[in-house]
């Protein structure tokens, strides 16, 4: 059962937790005048994708109650750890997520090393293949991948349901991908039970796609992405890349870095890319 909101004990939390959170923290230059002992309330605000208004509010014990999605959108903006956040449902008078919220939360570390890395192409994926966050240069290198619902946004899915979702690839590294997709949910499913999302999407994918369910029957386990990545972008054509991938076993989620060797044409696009920005990357 939802419980009443603790106005004045949420206030008192977020104040807290905004104060002590740096410019640095969460990727923000440190004005030469600045004068605050933490974020400014303009900043969270920004950071939360709410009104800054709404969050003094909130910080006076004066505003409203905060729905789920704005709760997890504060514990994300503020870096909040998994404690924290379940902390802060609680004074929302919510229950503490549910397991699929578990898994949308951003681990801090993850957040804090993508907060340093805003002039490089990299995302924070989901157990499934969800895409969380992404820097701008990885819009621009791969396209808004934060907005699907549904089963759409796993990769996997789209992988074996939507056509346009391959054309980013080198169509000689298709049929691996198409491999290890299929190797990466079955290691998933079997690890969470027959209950699980990653299950659920399996039994999906065997009636929408004949080419999972040929290639589920083949039962291969234990392939992974090679580092090696090599894309036909739309706008800068072929490109190699190196993708570092950083796994937090806690939250089964993985930041993804990409990386050109310099001196090299990828190098060259890479780098143009960044100043193209992500309205390089058409969206139709």
């Amino acid at each position: 059962m939802e419980q009443t909101v603790d106005r004045a004990s949420l206030g008192a939390f977020l104040r807290a937790r905004r104060e002590a959170l740096q410019p640095e923290d969460v990727g923000l230059r440190r004005g030469s005048r600045r004068r605050a002992s933490g974020l400014r309330r303009e900043e969270v605000a920004e950071l939360c994708d709410m009104s800054a208004d709404y969050f003094a509010r909130l910080e006076r014990g004066s505003g409203p109650q905060p729905s789920q999605q704005m709760a997890a959108a504060i514990a994300r903006g503020l870096r909040f750890t998994p404690d924290e956040r379940d902390h802060l449902f609680l004074l929302c008078g919510h229950r503490t997520p549910s397991r699929h919220l578990h898994t949308e939360h951003v681990n801090p570390g993850l957040m804090r090393i993508l907060d340093r890395l805003q002039d490089t192409p990299a995302q924070v994926m989901g157990p499934l293949g969800e895409t969380l966050l992404q820097t701008p240069p990885a819009v621009a290198l791969l396209g808004e991948q934060t907005h699907y619902t549904g089963e759409a946004r796993s990769a996997s899915y789209r992988w074996f349901t939507d056509p346009t979702a391959r054309r980013l690839y080198l169509p000689d590294d298709h049929r691996l991908s198409s491999r290890v997709h299929v190797a990466i949910l079955r290691a998933a499913s079997t690890r969470e039970g027959p209950r699980s999302q990653a299950a659920r999407l399996v039994a999906i994918l065997l009636r929408q796609s004949t080419e999972f369910a040929s290639l589920w029957d083949q039962q291969e386990v234990g392939l992974s992405w090679s580092h090696a990545k090599r894309f036909v972008h739309p706008q800068v054509g072929r490109l190699d890349l190196f993708c570092q991938n950083l796994h937090d076993p806690d939250q089964s989620q993985s930041l993804l870095v990409f990386t050109a060797t310099p001196g090299t044409d990828s190098y060259d696009k890479l780098a143009l890319l960044n100043v193209l920005g992500a309205d390089s990357f058409p969206t139709g």
